[in-house]
């Protein structure tokens, strides 16, 4: 993916200046725009990214899986404290691919100045 693509995010900005930025180093801001990088690293296949950004006390052990799904789409359907002063968040989002979605219900805290995913609650 170009860094001039559209993001995969569903963002209006480009791969470079939305979440390829935070792939790169740039901290995430919210719990939502962390929640965005990882899906772009899903549909982009950086694993190393997923896995960095996972909370240590909760990533499985091991190594993460290759990406094999193709995403098509990111809704963020709703969204509970997460902001820039937040320790801890919520957003729930429907992640599109194929003929499915995930959908998940996900918690994210915040240490030492860094949104790290923690778990979620899938629904059907």
């Amino acid at each position: 993916m170009l860094p001039t693509d559209p993001c995969p995010c569903g963002s209006a900005h480009s791969f470079g200046s939305c979440c390829q930025a935070v792939h790169h180093g740039e901290l995430a801001e919210t719990a939502e725009q962390l929640m965005r990088s990882r899906y772009s690293a899903y549909a982009v296949g950086n694993m190393d990214h997923v896995w960095t950004t996972w909370d240590p006390a909760t990533r499985p052990a091991g190594s993460m899986p290759d990406a094999v799904l193709a995403w098509t789409g990111l809704e963020i359907l709703d969204t509970e404290d997460g902001g820039p002063d937040d320790e801890h968040g919520v957003v729930e989002y429907r992640a599109h691919y194929g003929d499915g979605a995930l959908h998940e219900r996900a918690t994210f805290n915040r240490r030492g100045g860094r949104w790290f995913y923690v778990d979620g609650d899938l629904y059907e």
